[in-house]
């Protein structure tokens, strides 16, 4: 798994790079405008590390952001998985809270937190919150008939025993919707960047793009495109490997 999205990343990668060189080449455009393979690999030896620490950076507050979403759409999708007043209720005001556009809200989070690392961390969990919430959501809504009835006839059911069952035969469905909002929370925190931020890779790509420098632009992206497949991949095995030991449990 990891090996395929590192192999996967690498192929969109030069194939956006290798179209951007030809469109280069064939509207004959300075190196101002696009810069040559060259220019880029000159770029990535002199800025490499510094924008590795500022990946770095921001993927920490990404994948605390996404932590705080995944604890949040449980909570929701497990209070909310009956067909009762207070499920409905649950479901729409978590609803409500996420028909708010994050650029509409965004702005008052810097106003009110400043452009620090609660800001990006805020923005971070709001973006990969809601598709987190309609897959849980949906999952532990719908019964798993055929093992939940046995332990209902049996009188053992409870409801942290048909949280389990549910996860556990979804746990696939889970695992890809927690890899994908991987991608969700970076974008996020990256977002959070550029708008307002004094750290972190998109606060450097805004600076770049100030400078009307691709180079860095393209360094950075490929920085942020590696760093996230490789920890999609690590969080597709940790799925895997959490299916088949709750399986043997």
């Amino acid at each position: 798994m990891l090996h395929r999205r590192v192999f996967q990343f690498f192929i969109v990668y030069l194939l956006g790079i290798g179209l951007l060189f030809g469109i280069k080449l064939a509207l004959n455009l300075s190196d101002y405008v696009i810069p040559g393979p060259t220019g880029v690999w000159h770029t990535g030896q002199a800025e490499f590390s510094r924008y590795m620490g500022d990946v770095l950076d921001t993927f920490a507050v990404a994948v605390i952001g996404q932590v705080l979403s995944i604890l949040m759409a449980l909570g929701v999708g497990v209070a909310g998985r009956r067909a009762t007043w207070f499920g409905s209720f649950i479901k729409v005001a978590a609803y409500n809270v996420q028909a708010y556009p994050i650029v509409a809200i965004a702005p008052i989070l810097f106003i009110l937190l400043g452009d620090g690392f609660l800001t990006r961390l805020f923005i971070a969990a709001m973006i990969c919150y809601f598709p987190l919430l309609l897959s849980v959501i949906g999952i532990m809504s719908e019964p798993v008939v055929d093992i939940e009835h046995f332990y209902r006839v049996t009188g053992r059911m409870r409801w942290q025993l048909e949280v389990k069952i549910r996860a556990f035969e979804n746990l696939h469905k889970l695992t890809t919707v927690i890899s994908g909002s991987a991608t969700l929370a970076m974008a996020g925190t990256i977002v959070a960047e550029f708008i307002a931020a004094n750290a972190g890779i998109g606060y450097s790509i805004r600076i770049a793009l100030y400078q009307s420098d691709l180079s860095k632009i393209l360094v950075a992206l490929f920085i942020i495109g590696i760093t996230l497949s490789l920890y999609q991949g690590i969080l597709e095995l940790l799925g895997a490997g959490l299916k088949k030991a709750w399986a043997a449990g």
